[in-house]
């Protein structure tokens, strides 16, 4: 059988060059604060991977992504073992778009704090007297750069994005800036309405693009997992304080709680994480893991 190494290691995910396609593992690690914590979440990676896959179908119609299959049937034989079961995504190879295409729906976290302090999200003039966890009036688009691990996103205003994607794609700067902001707008209100139908609420959340051989802008990467949203109940939502959450806000709270954890958490705050990851799946997709 023919071993293989991952190409590029983020902090949950494993990229395997599989020639003309990329194998993409979701593992159960987890991060918080760009550290990656010394546990293990058990599931996490396969509520991640399916989770990407739902939407990603559900999407299709809004512009094509880069998922080839979830069956690790169609994928090497390296990836038939237990340990990847249900969490590798076999994906189309794309030019990535070095931007995050950040959309928020409610005010909540940092944009909450910088709101309080400017009026302002990410530069971005809001109406005066929202509450915290307000839903906005309309989704605003706030991007920022992609770090390298261990280093912090920037954010940057939507004029930002069109310089760093002209620097790296002359002629094209405005053309992908325009395209990354609208795609990410239509895709946050088609699957926000959809959530919201399913009792969850899809406060904030990020996405990736690339290119495929023909310059066409194609979704990426994972999609609308609680790893990168914030999933809350809409059972007991109301504006005005922060809200219980289906995903790593729970660790975050816990740890900043406790700032001399050393990024080891307990086995408890480990179980309600899992336990919140597969109630949001379950919500959404209607069917167990």
């Amino acid at each position: 059988m023919q071993e293989f190494q991952p190409i590029k290691e983020g902090k949950v995910r494993e990229i395997y060059d599989n020639g003309d396609s990329l194998i993409m593992v979701a593992t159960d690690r987890i991060s918080a604060f760009d550290v990656i914590l010394k546990n293990k979440v058990t599931n996490k990676g396969k509520v991640l991977t399916q989770m990407s896959k739902f939407w990603f179908d559900y999407t299709r119609d809004v512009l094509p992504n880069h998922m080839l299959s979830v069956d690790t049937k169609d994928m090497p034989e390296f990836f038939q073992q237990p340990q990847f079961e249900g969490k590798c995504m076999k994906c189309r190879k794309l030019t990535m778009l070095p931007i995050e295409c950040i959309v928020r729906g409610y005010i909540t976290g940092s944009g909450w704090a910088s709101y309080q302090k400017t009026g302002k999200v990410c530069g971005i003039q809001l109406p005066e007297g929202l509450k915290e966890s307000e839903k906005l009036p309309e989704p605003i688009y706030t991007p920022s750069t992609k770090a390298e691990i261990g280093d912090h996103d920037e954010n940057i205003s939507y004029e930002q994005s069109i310089t760093v994607l002209e620097k790296q794609f002359p002629g094209h700067g405005e053309e992908y800036a325009t395209k990354l902001r609208d795609y990410t707008i239509a895709l946050y209100k088609k699957c926000a309405a959809y959530a919201l139908s399913r009792g969850i609420i899809i406060a904030d959340t990020k996405f990736e693009f690339g290119l495929d051989e023909n310059g066409n802008v194609v979704l990426g990467d994972e999609m609308l997992t609680p790893d990168s949203s914030r999933f809350w109940p809409l059972e007991g939502y109301e504006a005005g304080h922060g809200q219980p959450s289906f995903d790593k806000q729970f660790v975050r709270n816990w740890l900043k709680a406790n700032p001399d954890s050393n990024y080891d958490l307990p086995q408890d705050v480990i179980d309600k994480t899992i336990e919140k990851y597969l109630e949001a799946y379950e919500m959404l997709t209607g069917k167990k893991l």
